[in-house]
């Protein structure tokens, strides 16, 4: 198994004037309203302990005062802990120097501030390229990265722009294209789009999903927003209190919630649009892969499934029923495979939100096949799969207020 790129392990961070004086109080158990009100000192963290892989988008998210924002100022030892081991690729970062941390900070993390953290006298360009002048790049050079990631984040014909002249989501674009010409394995967002309007928002989340498809950085990412952590997330870490809650993909976050903060959070949310295809499909239950029509009746006919995908060495070919392939075999001048052969029935992506395939699952009278990029079947999409999920999320509910549920979900995304 790869080793992960950041690996915490027993992180405590405690405020106040004598803080390694509560630390067996915090360990016993004790509330951080207690800690406070007995020794005047505030619980940040408590016993965290979290691996990050290389490359993933690691969303730690919590409301305010969870300690999400301490944890991330740890990362790059903005915050020391009280207690606790910080390591990034095998360097333990408590150990570095000051000089060290300085080389670290400039070439190994970059951070995207939430309130974008610009230079106001300085115009977009050299903005973008402050990092790069720190790390003592020369001007040309600097420029010439610089201008290629403002670019990137459509910031073309705005370098000599100054950013009180810039909208929200621009500013906000100068700042990742900032954090991203420095060339940092690891990119640091705080709260980075919750001061923006929320169609500015969706946008720089597209933007944030579509450059890290290119970029495969690791990004750590800070928001209260439990959609936004959904939509950009790999992996998600709750906080409460400064308590580590839960951790795990967005789906394990969505369908089974650690504890009753969990839930309360997930309760909301509109599965259909924030669960994948591939979340919730089967293995295909048949797979025809006879060469010939009269051999790909007698494989159905031992199945005992009365339809089946038919795939060759091309991938994915189409759905037959057995009546269809009764119909080809019994006809004298068909004996080959044909498009007559098989069913009008869609396929669907195993990225696809199920919101998206929400219509055409429920109109089949058949499992939609589930196809890749590369035309390969990978499962079959099934209409009582589907259903499931909006019945999970009403499973407290009584039989009848449950279906009446259901019922409603499914017409407002269908």
């Amino acid at each position: 198994m790869t080793k992960p790129l950041i690996e915490i392990t027993g992180l405590y961070k405690v405020f106040g004037r004598a803080p390694r004086t509560v630390m067996e109080q915090v360990k016993r158990g004790d509330s951080k309203d207690k800690v406070l009100a007995e020794t005047g000192h505030t619980v940040g963290l408590k016993d965290i302990n979290l691996n990050i892989n290389q490359g993933e988008i690691f969303v730690i998210m919590g409301l305010s005062g969870s300690g999400k924002s301490t944890m991330i100022r740890h990362f790059n030892r903005l915050i020391d802990p009280t207690e606790g081991k910080i390591m990034v690729e095998g360097i333990d970062v408590m150990e570095l120097s000051n000089k060290e941390l300085e080389e670290f900070r400039r070439h190994k993390m970059s951070m995207v501030f939430q309130r974008f953290g610009l230079l106001p006298h300085r115009t977009v360009i050299d903005n973008v390229a402050y990092g790069l002048e720190i790390q003592g790049l020369e001007k040309a050079e600097r420029y010439e990265r610089a201008q290629n990631w403002l670019d990137t984040v459509g910031l073309k014909g705005y370098e000599k722009q100054y950013p009180a002249q810039l909208s929200g989501g621009q500013q906000q674009r100068v700042g990742l294209a900032r954090a991203l010409a420095t060339d940092a394995e690891i990119l640091l967002m705080d709260e980075a789009f919750s001061a923006l309007d929320p169609l500015i928002r969706s946008e720089m989340q597209d933007q944030l999903i579509e450059l890290q498809e290119k970029l495969h950085k690791t990004i750590i990412f800070i928001t209260h927003d439990l959609d936004e952590a959904l939509r950009i997330g790999d992996r998600i870490a709750i906080l409460k209190d400064g308590v580590l809650v839960q951790q795990g993909t967005p789906d394990e976050i969505l369908l089974t919630p650690a504890d009753d903060y969990v839930e309360a959070f997930v309760k909301d949310v509109n599965r259909a649009r924030a669960l994948t295809v591939e979340t919730v499909m089967q293995p295909p239950a048949l797979r025809i892969t006879a060469s010939t029509i009269d051999e790909a009746l007698a494989q159905m006919k031992q199945s005992k499934h009365d339809y089946g995908y038919h795939v060759t060495e091309d991938g994915y070919q189409g759905l037959v029923t057995q009546e269809s392939l009764i119909d080809a075999v019994q006809d004298p001048t068909s004996d080959d495979w044909h498009e007559e052969i098989y069913e009008q029935v869609p396929s669907v992506s195993p990225d696809s939100a199920i919101e998206e395939v929400l219509t055409d699952t429920m109109s089949s009278d058949f499992s939609l096949p589930v196809v890749d990029e590369d035309g390969n079947l990978q499962g079959e999409l099934e209409r009582s799969a589907v259903a499931e999920i909006f019945s999970e999320s009403s499973s407290d509910e009584p039989e009848e207020e449950e279906k009446a549920s259901n019922a409603k979900q499914l017409e407002s995304v269908s």
